[in-house]
């Protein structure tokens, strides 16, 4: 009977296998400890301040950032208010 090695999860950012030494866990798949970080802030990650989404991960304040509701009432400030007194749709 031939030797046949172990198979490892890989990891979804970098591609090369995962040990149970060194694994953190997020949305059903096993990534490594230094790979287990913000996408776009690139800070690390722990359990409490993880999220996932498609594949990707982020701490909680950029996933709100990107994913989360837009628009007046929803943090957007004076600059989503707009100065337009509605000209252009009154009729002549």
């Amino acid at each position: 009977m031939p030797f046949k090695p172990v198979e490892h999860p890989k990891c979804p950012k970098c591609s090369k296998s995962v040990y149970a030494a060194e694994e953190r866990v997020a949305g059903g798949l096993k990534w490594h400890k230094m790979c287990f970080k913000c996408g776009l802030c690139s800070k690390l990650l722990d359990s409490t301040n993880c999220s996932e989404h498609e594949g990707e991960l982020f701490c909680k304040v950029c996933h709100a950032r990107k994913f989360g509701p837009k628009g007046y009432g929803f943090g957007g400030g004076a600059g989503c208010l707009s100065m337009d007194q509605g000209e252009h749709l009154q009729r002549e």
